[in-house]
C-alpha cells in the first residue's frame, strides 16, 4: 500500500473533493493510534491484505496522536463516532463504509466499495 500522509482539515476538504471523480471507487481513510497494538495489528493486517492500486482508491493515513484535531473534523463532517483504529471509504463526499478494530478487513473494503 502506498500510504499518503493525512495532516490538515485543509487536505481533508480537498480528499473530500477529490472522492466526487467518477474514476476513484472511493477513498480510504486509516485512523491509526501509534501506541495502539490493536491499531498496528489492523494496519498490518490491512497492508498484506490489501490489492488495490492508489489510483482507484487513494489510501491515507492519520496519525491520531500528532493530529488530534483532524481525527475530530472526520467525526464531525462525516458524521461517525471516532474510534481507533478505524477506517472508513469516503465517496461522493460522504462515508459509505465505517470499521474499527478487529472489523477492519481487506475483504469487507473491497465488497463495500464494490
Amino acid at each position: 500500500m502506498d500510504w499518503l500522509n493525512l495532516t490538515s482539515e485543509t487536505q481533508l476538504e480537498e480528499i473530500s473533493q477529490k472522492s466526487f471523480e467518477t474514476q476513484l471507487k472511493g477513498i480510504l481513510l486509516f485512523k491509526h493510534s501509534t501506541r495502539c497494538s490493536i491499531s498496528s495489528m489492523a494496519l498490518s493486517r490491512l497492508e498484506r491484505k490489501w490489492k488495490l492500486e492508489n489510483n482507484i482508491v487513494p489510501a491515507y493515513i492519520l496519525n491520531l496522536l500528532q493530529y488530534p484535531s483532524v481525527s475530530s473534523k472526520i467525526a464531525e463532517q462525516f458524521n461517525i463516532q471516532h474510534e481507533s483504529p478505524q477506517v472508513l471509504i469516503i465517496k461522493n463526499g460522504k462515508c459509505i463504509y465505517h470499521a474499527s478494530h478487529s472489523d477492519i478487513t481487506a475483504a469487507d473494503i473491497e465488497s463495500a466499495i464494490g
